[in-house]
């Protein structure tokens, strides 16, 4: 379930929400079957999962800042 980095800066916030709600609920998943000693369908995944929701967080912290400078460049 990787994501390219352009498709993920194109979304808007509510978007990039439910696209980290779903990831995090097939990281659960994984985890869970992990956890009771089946083995994964896709062992690389969790893997891919996690960069995943770590993407998002980057993209939505920059998408924060960006908002910021230029309201703090608008208000001098």
């Amino acid at each position: 379930m990787k994501i390219k980095n352009d498709e993920l800066r194109k979304m808007n916030d509510n978007e990039l929400d439910k696209k980290l709600l779903e990831i995090r609920k097939a990281l659960m998943k994984a985890n869970a079957q992990i956890a009771t000693g089946t083995v994964p369908d896709n062992p690389g995944e969790v893997k891919v999962l996690k960069k995943t929701i770590a993407r998002i967080h980057t993209i939505r912290t920059e998408k924060r800042r960006q908002v910021n400078k230029v309201w703090v460049r608008s208000t001098l």
